[in-house]
């Protein structure tokens, strides 16, 4: 018996529009997993995160009442005809989790909502029900720290300069600046005089300056609250979370205050009742805080029918943890310090464990910050979720990922204006038969280099330890490419970063976030906009500020956004096209000046490339020059800083330092994003780079990079607790000769397969 619900074997997208999507068309299958390629800029992810996912979530949000639809983020409508037999979308992405303090790894998991539940019944002895082993509930969290695991002190001095008076501006606190309302509140309380240096109050006057808690004070007909230096700012500053504050306070903080863990619980964050309870001589923090792979191994140990079930879901979950490559990660490590491929990895153990089946899963590059080693587990984990009755959309650039694909979507040819068409749908045999960009290099290596250049001076890092290094001392040489390689976790950030970053000289590109607001874009961010807006202006006569869409040209509705933002009260926000400017962000009248047959509006909507040949003298060109270099040809001058994926925020960083003198730069995984034909630029850049004089460091995990470097440095030999230490250092062609490493097997596979 035929019935319909089987027709639907295809998600449909006709006529998808969204960004650079050329009127597209195609069909996707279900239940089956999907390889979206195609270079940087060419449209996958509008395809498939701003047309099939957004659609999807969107309609699911509209499901849900108004009340909880005003605590969504507002999703558009995509610029598509159609999109049919869709399934909802659950987008596994890099963002950052929750960076709060109270957030760790066991939290995020629900592991250690597991082990509190398996400890509330079995633990000896027995101190109440689950909620007494959470440091996030007044039952089970340390007094002292309330549960952060860290009690802060201030640097006086910081806040402080003691040889001047209150007048003099002796308070260098942000926000207590000289006949500030707040300085006028501390100067005019009457506790002591504000022409005396501080270092002449007494003992009670600096007492009352620094610690007096909050009175009222009446000066002449005023009344006020007063309160003493470090308690205002403990209530104003310290007790928000760090990562809200705006990028001033907050460096204002870091220099101020000094955290170290609390006496009380030793950082374990827990109630003294709570250590005591224990299991095989094990409280709950000690198990927090053992590498996962080997909590793995010490639950496997608790037998007891009371809580079996439970144990059944705690080993799983921690066996997908260790299958994943987080084995190395500890339940009490901090969500916010995890990369953005960790975060990645967190999330996708939580879905594995889900009932939920008929689901499309997508995945933005999932192989991100893994080594060769642990891309194969990523794939059966791919594949796992696939086998469970799901639709599974990667966008990825791996090969080793692409091979796997029941089905491959490769967009292209280019990127930007040049992208956003079909130009292959199949499976991987034709793709590699399909004459595309990604066909011709699936099977393309780069070759080991021939001649390595000579070092000329060395950084050195003697007994480093930080984190899980174990004593390394290590010699980085300059003047030359160096890669630093090791599996996820084995140390290598925590050495380069840990130890090099700080150093004179040293410019480090990495991928996280750029501070600034939605109006930030690479014009303004690289300095471009300021000679276009002379140019502008010497060739119409008029101000410069004109052309800014921050300053007097912005258009009055927008106020320069080129979107209004309506509030809706209880419905979710939306962001529409302003109505005035039609988005172009300016005043009429501005729009009327040309710079060559262009209006500035025009000019901010070019890509990079197309712009570079507009430009063609002076400084715009050199900064235009500097984008294309480092492979950012198609971004548009006026795209929002917030829509650059992590590896375009480093290219984007990448391309404003190059323009400082000759130095040694320190890139994080610059591949990430990069197809296979873009990954040959970067490597050409990086030659560049060190050709004029600089020392390029770059920890990667991808073959063609570690082939390339004159220099290798191998950590592990595994990660966490497995990991630290130097398991290699010389040029790739030993490594390959005589090295047995996981990092020289996989690079071994990788150059024999050019012979």
């Amino acid at each position: 018996m035929h019935i319909a619900a089987d027709n639907h074997q295809v998600i449909q997208v006709r006529g998808a529009r969204e960004n650079n999507l050329a009127d597209i068309s195609l069909d996707i299958p279900k239940r089956r997993l999907t390889v979206f390629t195609g270079v940087s800029g060419s449209g996958k992810s509008s395809l498939v995160f701003g047309t099939i996912a957004a659609e999807s979530q969107r309609m699911i949000n509209e499901t849900y009442t108004a009340f909880i639809q005003s605590f969504m983020p507002s999703l558009g409508r995509p610029d598509v005809d159609g999109l049919h037999n869709l399934s909802a979308a659950i987008v596994v992405d890099q963002e950052r989790m929750g960076a709060g303090s109270r957030s760790t790894v066991g939290t995020a998991t629900d592991a250690y909502t597991m082990l509190r539940i398996v400890y509330s019944r079995v633990g000896t002895p027995h101190i109440g029900t689950s909620s007494a082993f959470s440091f996030n509930n007044p039952d089970g969290m340390c007094p002292r720290c309330e549960g952060v695991g860290e009690v802060s002190d201030i640097d006086v001095d910081q806040l402080v300069d003691r040889e001047l008076t209150l007048n003099e501006g002796a308070i260098t606190v942000p926000g207590f600046a000289v006949e500030s309302w707040y300085w006028q509140n501390m100067a005019n309380s009457g506790f002591y005089s504000p022409d005396t240096k501080l270092k002449d109050f007494t003992e009670q006057e600096w007492a009352d300056f620094l610690h007096k808690s909050a009175v009222k004070v009446k000066a002449g007909s005023n009344g006020f609250t007063y309160e003493g230096l470090i308690t205002k700012i403990t209530r104003l500053y310290l007790a928000k979370d760090r990562e809200s504050m705006q990028p001033h306070i907050r460096a204002f903080v870091d220099r101020a205050v000094i955290f170290t863990a609390c006496p009380d619980c030793g950082g374990t964050r827990l109630s003294a009742a709570a250590l005591s309870s224990r299991i095989h001589g094990v409280n709950i923090a000690e198990c927090a805080s053992m590498q996962i792979s080997e909590l793995a191994g010490f639950v496997r140990r608790i037998d007891d029918p009371a809580v079996a079930p439970m144990l059944v879901n705690l080993r799983s979950l921690l066996d997908s943890l260790v299958e994943i490559g987080l084995g190395y990660l500890s339940l009490d490590r901090p969500s916010g310090t995890l990369s953005g491929g960790e975060a990645q990895r967190v999330k996708m153990v939580r879905h594995l464990g889900s009932s939920l089946t008929d689901v499309t899963y997508v995945f933005d590059e999932p192989t991100t910050g893994l080594h060769p080693h642990d891309i194969q587990r990523m794939n059966d984990l791919l594949l796992r979720l696939r086998d469970k009755g799901n639709t599974v959309l990667v966008v990825e650039h791996k090969p080793e990922v692409i091979a796997i694909a029941d089905h491959v979507v490769d967009l292209g040819p280019g990127a930007g204006t040049a992208g956003g068409q079909l130009c292959y749908s199949g499976d991987v045999a034709g793709l590699r038969t399909s004459g595309t960009l990604t066909g011709r290099h699936l099977g393309h290596r780069a070759r080991l280099r021939e001649s390595v250049r000579t070092p000329r001076g060395h950084l050195s890092v003697k007994g480093a330890d930080l984190h899980n290094l174990k004593d390394v001392s290590v010699d980085v040489p300059l003047g030359v490419l160096t890669v630093v390689t090791g599996v996820a976790g084995s140390g290598k950030s925590s050495l380069i970063h840990g130890y090099l970053s700080g150093r004179e000289g040293v410019v480090v590109a990495d991928q996280s976030p750029i501070r600034g607001s939605r109006r930030s874009n690479p014009a303004t961010y690289t300095g471009l906009l300021g000679p276009i807006r002379t140019a502008f202006a010497k060739a119409n006569g008029v101000k410069a500020a004109l052309f800014s869409a921050n300053s007097e040209g912005a258009c009055p509705k927008c106020n320069g956004l080129g979107l209004v933002y309506t509030d809706l009260a209880m419905m979710a926000g939306v962001a529409t096209v302003c109505e005035e400017c039609e988005g172009k962000r300016f005043t009429p009248e501005v729009l009327t000046y040309r710079l060559r047959g262009k209006n500035i509006s025009e000019v901010l909507n070019m890509p990079v490339a197309e712009a570079h040949e507009f430009f063609t003298t002076g400084q715009a060109r050199a900064v235009l020059g500097r984008l294309s270099d480092v492979g950012l040809s198609y971004v548009r001058l006026g795209q929002p800083l917030n829509t650059l994926s992590g590896g375009e925020r480093q290219r984007l960083k990448l391309a404003i330092s190059m323009a400082e003198k000759s130095s040694t730069y320190i890139l994080d995984e610059p591949t990430t994003g990069l197809h296979m034909a873009d990954v040959d630029k970067l490597l050409a850049l990086l030659d560049r780079l060190v050709d004029d004089g600089n020392s390029v460091i770059v920890i990667e995990h991808h073959q063609a990079v570690m082939a390339h470097a004159d220099w290798l440095i191998d950590i592990g030999p595994g990660g966490g607790h497995s990991g630290g230490q130097v398991v290699f250092e010389g040029t790739p062609a030993s490594l390959v000769a005589d090295g047995d490493t996981l990092t020289a097997r996989h690079l071994r596979e990788y150059v024999g397969a050019d012979a």
